[in-house]
């Protein structure tokens, strides 16, 4: 997108490393430039101008201009950055083919169209990111204020215009500069219109990028998405939107590869929220004085006076009216004048809309497209509208009706709706007249209904039937008269008792979600034909007797989800099937029949299972699960296991375990290669190992906290008594005469984890390449004969003639206020080699009050590290985190015993050349050229998210 900071980061770059090319040229605005007259012409001139110091070359043609670029630089090392590049000829113009590019050279091209990038060889895409709050705030004061720190009176506007910005540098920096030394009542103003009207020129720059789609129907579905489907699901969208006549799966990746529109991984349509505003701009634009005459209206205030008024016109696609999104002061009632608010009270009075409105108080709502389930206010006086208001909105597709009620007939009503969102839908069916005939999506969540509607009419176009917390739902419609429905999502409809039987001629049904239909007893056997259903969960339908026999062998089925049903198991073995003695029950409730599962019977195409709450223990499971070979997530979690049942060892498919709330687990004994682990609230767990290592674990459970026995976890570290660690490591550390004193046990604490670890006996923690142990102590121990008074040391390593250097022993003394403000970390430099290694420690000692910690680690160099090396060795851990005393110890390869090698550092100390303090932190400004290794840092690399189901192509 634009205003992100692609230009001002090219242009440091190429100012930062031009001296070390022979030749250089920086061609801006290369989509501009190239839309001029012989404008391709231009920049080929300029490219060679600047190639050849100045030297002008005259070019008749685009062929010509190539021919004589490749001529001039094939033979030296060249820096080009191309600027804003929009299309493929742009590229193949200045550069024609790129295999006479001089080795060493570098070309950086910056574009809005990540898609240009797919067609070249490219080495590297980086992708700017916003910035984030912080910076956001000092970019902003360093503008708006003169100074990069805020000043207390401006802080909640500047807070406000940053939240406004949404992290985007350009915008950050135009209001900045537009309030510099304005008072504060200017500010708030400006924040005031700005909800209203987004400012010129930021709508100018982000503008290009709509302007650069390729043609008409992707600037139509742009508009349309930042009205309507921002925060919406992807696949839903794309149903609605070629039901609209769009291509929107093309589209939709279109506007993806230019930079306007993200999915996230929960499968929702993201946009910038300056896009956003940009798009709802250019539709405002389009009548700014009379809303009636926008092709969408997404502003409920507008909507309501376009309907109160009956302004609305056949140029209307789109409309929303939500009450919860319009101010407090702006009362429904206020609309609608004297006469109406009585009728609307006579209407609301009526029992059984009040009694509706009771029920509907309890709960939070969807709310447009960014507020989720919960607890959204109750509305006192829900707007009542008139059919009529709706007659001359002809071109009507997508409506979006939030706490709405309605008068009048649907004779008249807009016959071309593709989609009707009806939150709060207050009869208890559907009107005989509404025209449903052109629907695709119909999203009645939070509905009166008792029963649809009429049985009469057949919707062929119907894909998608939300009815969700509609409470007094009692019968689903005979399915027969929706042919190609696909998904049907019934959550939470607490009267209905079952689903008709023709749900199993559902040809095309792909998902079925019955989550929480509690009173639900038994589903039809017909669902054993439905031979394209490819997710289904029944979970918290917890009074469920029976599955039919026939639904294991559905074959497309993908995603099963039945957490919190009691049921009755049956194990299969070999074919056989033994009866599972064991019923789960909840407490004080009296026996009932519950169904029964057979393990053998899953069917193979299961790619994701959740049994989460089902009171299953480790024994409950068949030893082999092989025909779920397919199974990719498994969530196992609330369940009294107490170690990793056998079968999971041999789902070597697997990808996501969640074991969360799994409060008797002890241990996770040789998981298979996941890449995700989801924990949380597993106090006992001491142990996590992986059948080999190194696993591929790559994302934890962001709920990794009270785990205060967690103590081995593989691949990233290992605490183990000092008496059981190899002799070898702790010879290397001079450390073998103190395993005979008492020493105290000594409280850690877990980075990994952000728990405090149970007070245990001496350890020693073993992470990658490096060993380390925590003791109380407040002076370095002699042997470290190098030492340094404060945070770090520098010096050259001697070379000793016969031993070869094996590794470093680091030693540090510290004391720190406040474990939560502490990040200990030692930084090794080898400036020599240009290297650096940087250990964070995920377990570390915390001293008792006013004492100190003696830090003992060892590194294993090898090869990194040989005599004439200048090393520079620095300990810190930021503000609460105070070292005293650094000392360094060289191991040779030859020594075997302690004594020898403490002799072998003696001698060796004698040779090295101090170089006093170094100030910490500068080791992380070497030039880039440098190679970072960071230790035992593994799962910083991992992203946190908690597991999540739902459609299965979402996931």
């Amino acid at each position: 997108m634009g205003g992100i900071g692609k230009t001002t980061i090219a242009k440091y770059l190429y100012n930062l490393n031009l001296s070390r090319f022979e030749g250089s040229s920086f061609l801006a605005n290369v989509r501009e430039i190239a839309k001029q007259q012989d404008g391709l012409i231009r920049l080929q001139r300029q490219l060679l101008s600047d190639i050849l110091n100045g030297r002008k070359e005259k070019i008749y043609n685009v062929d010509e201009g190539i021919i004589k670029i490749r001529d001039s630089i094939c033979g030296q090392k060249v820096l080009i950055v191309l600027d804003d590049v929009e299309k493929r000829d742009q590229l193949d113009t200045v550069l024609g083919m790129c295999d006479w590019i001089f080795p060493g050279s570098k070309i950086v091209i910056t574009t809005r169209h990540e898609g240009l990038l797919k067609d070249i060889e490219v080495s590297k895409v980086y992708r700017l990111e916003i910035l984030d709050s912080e910076e956001s705030l000092k970019l902003f004061s360093w503008h708006a204020l003169g100074q990069n720190h805020h000043i207390d009176d401006y802080m909640e506007a500047s807070e406000k215009v940053v939240n406004h910005c949404g992290g985007l540098p350009l915008a950050i920096k135009i209001l900045g500069s537009s309030l510099s030394g304005k008072p504060l009542n200017i500010w708030k103003s400006q924040l005031e219109k700005l909800k209203a009207i987004p400012d010129s020129e930021i709508f100018e720059k982000l503008r290009l990028s709509y302007d650069s789609l390729q043609d008409d129907h992707d600037k139509e579905l742009f508009l349309h998405v930042a009205c309507f489907f921002v925060g919406k699901d992807k696949d839903l969208t794309v149903t609605i939107l070629d039901g609209c006549d769009f291509y929107s799966m093309v589209g939709i990746q279109n506007l993806i590869d230019r930079c306007l529109l993200t999915v996230d991984k929960s499968n929702k349509l993201v946009m910038h929220q300056l896009l956003q505003e940009m798009g709802k701009e250019i539709v405002r634009r389009e009548s700014s004085k009379e809303p009636g005459e926008r092709s969408r209206l997404w502003n409920s205030k507008d909507s309501i006076n376009v309907l109160k008024e009956n302004m609305g016109t056949r140029k209307i696609e789109g409309l929303i009216v939500d009450m919860h999104l319009l101010k407090k002061d702006d009362s429904p009632l206020e609309f609608f004048g004297v006469n109406r608010k009585r009728s609307f009270e006579e209407v609301i009075n009526k029992s059984s809309l009040s009694n509706v409105w009771n029920s509907l108080k309890r709960y939070r709502f969807d709310i447009f497209y960014y507020q989720s389930l919960g607890t959204a206010p109750g509305i006192s006086n829900p707007v009542v509208l008139e059919t009529e208001a709706f007659s001359r909105m002809h071109k009507l597709k997508l409506l979006q009706l939030y706490h709405v009620h309605m008068n009048g007939s649907y004779e008249k009503f807009p016959k071309g709706l593709r989609w009707l969102c009806w939150h709060g839908f207050h009869f208890k069916s559907i009107p005989s007249d509404f025209p449903l005939k052109s629907l695709v999506a119909l999203d009645m969540r939070y509905s009166s209904l008792i029963n649809i509607f009429s049985e009469t009419q057949v919707l062929e176009l119907l894909k998608i039937l939300d009815l969700s917390h509609s409470h007094n739902l009692a019968n689903t419609p005979n399915f027969t008269k929706l042919p190609n429905l696909e998904r049907l999502i019934l959550i939470d409809c607490a009267m209905l008792l079952e689903v008709h039987e023709s749900i199993g001629y559902l040809e095309r049904l792909v998902l079925l979600n019955l989550k929480d239909c509690k009173n639900v007893r038994k589903l039809p056997r017909s669902m054993a034909m439905a031979k394209s259903l490819e997710m289904l969960d029944i979970s918290g339908c917890s009074n469920l007797e029976e599955f039919p026999k026939q639904i294991w062998n559905l074959q497309s089925l993908t995603v099963l989800n039945v957490d919190r049903i009691t049921i009755n198991q049956s194990l299969s073995t070999g074919g056989e099937i033994k009866a599972w003695h064991s019923y789960i029950q909840p407490p004080l409730l009296k026996l009932r029949k519950t169904p029964e599962i057979s393990w053998a019977a899953l069917p193979r195409s299961l790619a994701r299972l959740s049994l989460a709450n089902c009171n299953l223990s480790e024994d409950a499971f068949p030893r082999d699960f092989s025909n779920l070979s397919s199974l990719q997530v498994l969530d196992l979690s609330d369940n009294p296991i107490r170690s990793l049942p056998d079968f999971i060892r041999g789902l070597m498919g697997l990808q996501t375990l969640c074991v969360k709330s799994c409060t008797r687990l002890q241990s996770l004994i040789g998981l298979p290669k996941i890449e995700e682990l989801v924990i949380g609230h597993n106090t006992l767990l001491e142990k996590i190992t992986f059948l080999s290592n190194p696993h591929r674990l790559t994302t934890l459970s962001s709920s990794i906290y009270d785990f205060d026995n967690l103590v081995e976890f593989m691949g990233l570290f290992k605490l183990e008594p000092i008496e059981k660690v190899d002799d070898e490591i702790v010879n290397n550390l001079g450390f073998s005469i103190l395993r005979s004193r008492c020493i105290p046990a000594v409280k850690l604490y877990s980075s990994l984890t952000h728990t405090l670890l149970r007070k245990l006996p001496l350890q020693g923690c073993h992470e990658e390449h490096i060993f380390c142990v925590f003791l109380p102590g407040s002076k370095v121990p002699p042997w470290f004969s190098v030492t340094n008074i404060g945070s770090s040391i520098s010096f050259v390593v001697p070379s000793l003639l016969n031993f070869r250097i094996q590794g470093l022993c680091v030693c540090s003394v510290y004391e720190f206020c406040n474990v939560y403000d502490c990040e200990p970390h030692t930084i090794i430099s080898n400036t020599t080699k240009s290297l650096v290694w940087i250990h964070r420690p995920l377990v570390f000692g915390i001293p008792e009050a006013d004492e100190n910690m003696i830090w003992l680690s060892y590194w294993k160099f090898e090869n990194h590290l040989e005599g004439g090396d200048e090393l520079n060795v620095s300990v810190v851990g930021g503000e609460g985190f105070q070292v005293k005393e650094v000392g360094v110890r060289i191991v040779y390869k030859e020594e075997q015993e302690e004594k020898s090698s403490i002799q072998i550092q003696s001698a060796a100390s004698q040779q090295i050349i101090m170089y006093g303090n170094v100030v910490p932190g500068t080791v992380s400004a070497q030039p880039a050229r440098l190679n970072f290794y960071r230790l035992g840092t593994h799962y910083r690399n991992c992203r946190y998210c908690p597991l999540s189901y739902g459609d299965p192509k979402s996931q």
